[in-house]
């Protein structure tokens, strides 16, 4: 007789006996998963080839001319996060700016300090690009699921009660079931939490990376330039 009432427990029998809210929160976990899982896989082949690329930094450096190293760079750099910041730089560094305009009345050096910070900025929000998702499902996806567990159980406490009999297997079965929301929750919960703190972690580094990057091409177009020009004269 067990036997029998465990086979009729389970996922399926908790969907059968389950209402609307039951449901939907299921359907809310679903959609929470789903979407977190696409983001972690897609960040993780964005980060993959993002870390692959950071070695080509070095190269840039040994790069006979700057349209080389600016070449080379586009090249073995699939993700475009370093790549625009030598660019741009070299372009604001080498643009003569309209007379009239407010670039025009701007230093040069401080013209490409605010190139190289507005690039930055760009490939820092396309990074984070997600992470707010996940960081999101992380922190109410348990308490989704807890609030499908407490009105499972809420609604098995009821039929215990319209019985009229209290009765340990009348109670432990629905409130078992009930409590599988609970641990859909954290199974959606954890890998959003993981992943989250993994890209966050990759995002320092290359950020870190990016700074240093911006540093060194002001360093070259600036003073690395004017040098040359007066070696020139």
């Amino acid at each position: 007789m067990a036997t029998a009432t465990n086979q009729g427990l389970g996922l399926a029998h908790y969907w059968a006996q389950g209402d609307a809210v039951s449901h939907t929160v299921a359907y809310i976990l679903l959609a929470m998963s789903v979407l977190s899982w696409f983001y972690i896989l897609s960040k993780s082949w964005s980060a993959w080839r993002i870390r692959r690329s950071a070695s080509a930094l070095e190269r840039f450096w040994q790069a006979p001319t700057l349209p080389d190293a600016i070449n080379g760079l586009r090249l073995a750099d699939p993700e475009h996060v370093y790549m625009p910041l030598a660019l741009q730089a070299t372009e604001a560094a080498n643009l003569k700016q309209q007379a009239g305009s407010l670039n025009a009345d701007t230093d040069p050096g401080e013209l490409l300090t605010r190139t190289l910070r507005r690039a930055i900025n760009r490939v820092s929000a396309r990074l984070e690009n997600g992470l707010t998702l996940l960081a999101s499902v992380g922190a109410t996806a348990p308490f989704v699921g807890l609030f499908g567990t407490v009105w499972g159980i809420y609604h098995a406490l009821i039929a215990v009660s319209d019985a009229g009999t209290v009765q340990i297997d009348k109670i432990a079965g629905p409130v078992g079931e009930a409590l599988i929301m609970t641990a859909l929750g954290l199974a959606v919960a954890i890998p959003a939490v993981l992943g989250y703190n993994a890209f966050v972690r990759i995002n320092r580094i290359t950020l870190a990376e990016l700074d240093g990057f911006a540093h060194d091409l002001h360093a070259y177009l600036t003073i690395g330039k004017r040098i040359g020009q007066e070696a020139a004269t």
